[in-house]
């Protein structure tokens, strides 16, 4: 009986590649630009697969735009599972050299994002809960859950938005933001948290992006 082809470690770990990758789309940009040789502007990419011998990318134009689909190979092909990770941060440092990508771009300027209304409207409904008068939805709900739980709650909270406080210290510190401008983004975090942090993050992907650009 002839042998079975082995099987793909690489390629079976794929999805979960691509959705790691989605985080990093400044680097797909990167890899699209340096070694797929796409030239112009680029908004976008993202990782569709990728398996011992290459990976398939996307990219897009400009955001919303219709994606392309490149495909870069891999030379010499990945031996296994092991070696992704050193292989794909190497040529992540060839292509931002090449292509002379700002490794950590200044935020100069304070953006809300819109996302703030997700934990705006769940500290409401704590605050509600906790100070709601007897015979209410709010009191209703207060029982159920227990002083204990409730406590918990008030002790948790205000932990995680401090933490994400400091987390985006550091990150407009990275950053280079100004006094005024990192003092706003470090209060807003410790507020509202994670959207703040995701969006800020989100700058620093779009600033990096928009170096390439400018270097070309």
């Amino acid at each position: 009986m002839p042998d079975r082809p082995a099987k793909d470690p690489v390629a079976a770990r794929s999805a979960f590649l691509c959705m790691y990758m989605r985080g990093h789309p400044d680097t797909l940009v990167a890899y699209v630009k340096h070694y797929a040789g796409v030239q112009g502007a680029v908004a976008d990419a993202a990782m569709r697969g990728i398996d011992a011998k290459g990976m398939t990318l996307a990219y897009a134009r400009a955001k919303g735009a219709p994606a392309t689909e490149v495909r870069v190979p891999f030379d010499p092909p990945l031996g296994g599972y092991d070696e992704v990770k050193p292989r794909l941060l190497a040529m992540k440092a060839d292509a931002e050299a090449a292509l002379g990508m700002t490794k950590a771009p200044a935020i100069t300027t304070f953006r809300l994002p819109l996302q703030i209304y997700q934990p705006t409207l769940l500290l409401a409904l704590l605050v509600y809960t906790t100070l709601a008068a007897p015979h209410t939805p709010g009191a209703l709900l207060r029982e159920w859950l227990g002083a204990r739980a409730m406590r918990a709650v008030w002790v948790f909270v205000p932990a995680v938005h401090c933490l994400e406080g400091a987390w985006m210290a550091w990150m407009c510190r990275r950053a280079r933001t100004p006094l005024g401008v990192g003092v706003l983004y470090v209060l807003a975090a410790t507020l509202w948290g994670y959207p703040v942090l995701f969006d800020f993050r989100a700058r620093v992907h779009e600033a990096r992006i928009a170096s390439i650009t400018k270097g070309e």
